[in-house]
């Protein structure tokens, strides 16, 4: 038996930040980081709580959240006996609080709501059971997973948005993307989230462009919002697959930011994935299936392999538009410090829980294999 759920409630649209408004508690932390709180948005958010009676600020989560942070995070809401969380910035901050309150909620015994509020449209944190937590004596990047770590509510406000840098806005765009194709070819795709899927890729394909020539363009901000939540919902259930497994070995070791990592491996691994390199008479699930997006966004697609191969030059088309770095050097890793890491990162990405969902076979030459794309260093 197959099973599909939907626990958190989604604010969406034209004043969506009046939801913390509804919010009664005694203790309320905001969990962020500290460009938000000097920003000022951290006091923005706390001037919504009203039924909040005392409110205080964790502001020192940081990209890639380590352990460590985790347990100073921890302690800290401890000291304020916390009734309810208000997660306020990029995948980090989000990740960095289900995982601190994961921790709490096992300590005390006690059930703390969770209310994500996105500052970046790309990992979908605030509908995923998923976090992750880095190790950074080991580098490694640990995919958490629970349904403990779902949000209750996602307040998705297009205002907090609106003045991403470009750089970052692609990168959190194409991480959009990563989500909605592996979890559209993952092995345990299904009817629901393939909807989710298609939709978040269609909007994807269309508002990205804008929102990084135009970052004042608010329809393209609002659309790549939900885009990005919709992709959450798509990969909730059914996971991801090689390409995180990846871009989480090469955030880890070379502190890439997670999209931009994921953008940099999506051309290469889709095109492992599509089988293109394969004689088969009959093209694969995953070659059918990337087809089928190829028509959904406008691409020729008269049979399965052609549209495979349009979307996967479409990817690349797209990535070099919006200025995502094509290879290692590009993203400013070095030869020699790659070539001392790479057994681990192909190690890591082998080992990794989304890859566990790709639905070609991943084993070490594979990873080594797609990682060729991107391995081109100045002589």
């Amino acid at each position: 038996m197959n099973t599909f759920e939907l626990k958190t409630r989604v604010c969406f649209g034209e004043d969506s930040l009046g939801a913390l408004a509804e919010i009664e508690a005694e203790n309320a932390v905001i969990f962020t980081d500290a460009f938000m709180k000097k920003s000022g948005n951290a006091d923005k958010i706390a001037s919504y709580m009203k039924g909040c009676r005392n409110i205080s600020v964790f502001s020192e989560t940081i990209p890639d959240p380590p352990i460590e942070l985790i347990v100073k995070a921890l302690e800290f809401l401890l000291d304020a006996n916390t009734d309810v969380v208000v997660a306020l910035g990029g995948g980090s901050s989000i990740d960095a609080a289900k995982s601190t309150i994961l921790m709490y909620e096992k300590k005390t015994g006690k059930h703390v709501p969770l209310i994500a509020v996105p500052t970046t449209s790309g990992t979908g944190s605030e509908v995923t059971k998923f976090a992750v937590i880095t190790d950074r004596e080991a580098g490694v990047k640990y995919p958490l997973v629970s349904d403990k770590l779902l949000p209750d509510v996602a307040v998705l406000s297009s205002e907090l948005v609106m003045s991403v840098p470009k750089t970052i806005t692609a990168d959190t765009g194409f991480d959009v993307i990563t989500h909605a194709l592996e979890a559209y070819i993952s092995t345990l795709a299904n009817d629901f989230t393939d909807a989710f899927a298609e939709k978040a890729l269609e909007l994807a394909f269309e508002y990205l462009p804008r929102a990084c020539k135009d970052g004042s363009d608010v329809e393209a901000r609002e659309k790549m919002h939900t885009a990005s939540c919709l992709a959450g919902m798509a990969f909730n259930d059914v996971s991801l697959g090689v390409n995180h497994g990846i871009a989480h070995a090469l955030g880890a070791v070379f502190h890439i930011p997670h999209g931009r990592a994921n953008a940099m491996m999506l051309y290469h691994v889709m095109k492992y994935n599509a089988e293109l390199d394969l004689p088969s008479a009959k093209p694969s699930r995953a070659c059918e299936k990337m087809a089928k997006i190829a028509r959904f966004i406008g691409l020729p697609a008269y049979n399965a392999k052609q549209g495979a191969t349009n979307l996967i030059n479409e990817i690349r088309r797209l990535s070099r538009e919006v200025g995502i770095p094509q290879t290692l050097a590009d993203a400013g890793v070095a030869k020699s410090d790659y070539l001392a890491n790479r057994a681990h990162i192909v190690k890591s990405a082998v080992n990794d829980a989304c890859t566990a969902t790709n639905p070609r076979k991943i084993d070490a030459a594979a990873v080594e294999t797609i990682l060729r794309g991107i391995e081109k260093f100045d002589k």
